[in-house]
């Protein structure tokens, strides 16, 4: 696969992975991930790639929707919660918020003015790593280790324990994928030689 393609692909599965955190798929969403042919390397990610396609097949977008609401939404919070300022300080909106925010400003982002949900969900993290990787941005693996490496894949792989399997292997692709990112941007982060530093 050539560079191009490589960088294109990981930012289509930040862009499949904040969808999917944020809200339910839909019927036509679900039944493109059903429809998808995994290619059986053996690694890791193939095997989640293949377990999620499953679940997709096994599954319908009015359990999912209802499945969504209980596990990322709740009433008052769901099974999970999404946020680096509860899973990195215990609270919401908290100093991980604030250094996000920071960064954001830095790096000219904003949150787009429909959404109700604080910039550091899961989602918005995604989301905000396909636009760097798209943008070739010299910041991307900064940005990804300062805001997602501390916190996602743990977050991951809480959702990976759900009851509902197609939320399960979400959470489980989404662990393995974030832990590859992280082999991927670690040294590449630490090359350069200037770097967003927490408060």
């Amino acid at each position: 696969m050539s560079e191009l393609n490589e960088h294109a692909l990981r930012a289509d599965i930040y862009r499949l992975m904040a969808r999917l955190l944020r809200e339910a798929p839909d019927a036509s969403l679900l039944d493109w991930l059903a429809g998808l042919e995994i290619q059986r390397d053996g690694t890791l990610l193939a095997e989640r790639w293949a377990s999620l396609v499953a679940a997709a097949g096994a599954t319908t977008a009015d359990l999912l929707e209802r499945a969504h609401f209980r596990h990322l939404v709740g009433v008052v919070q769901g099974d999970i919660t999404p946020y680096a300022s509860w899973y990195r300080n215990g609270e919401l909106m908290d100093a991980a918020l604030v250094a996000l925010r920071r960064d954001l400003k830095a790096l000219g982002i904003q949150r787009a003015e429909h959404s109700r949900d604080p910039e550091d969900h899961l989602a918005a993290l995604c989301e905000v790593m396909a636009m760097l990787i798209e943008a070739r941005a010299p910041d991307e693996a900064r940005f990804f280790m300062t805001h997602l490496a501390p916190w996602a894949s743990h977050c991951l792989a809480d959702l990976g324990a759900v009851e509902t399997a197609f939320h399960a292997r979400l959470g489980r692709l989404g662990e393995a994928f974030i832990e590859e990112e992280s082999r991927r941007l670690e040294a590449e982060s630490l090359e350069d030689p200037v770097r967003i530093v927490e408060p």
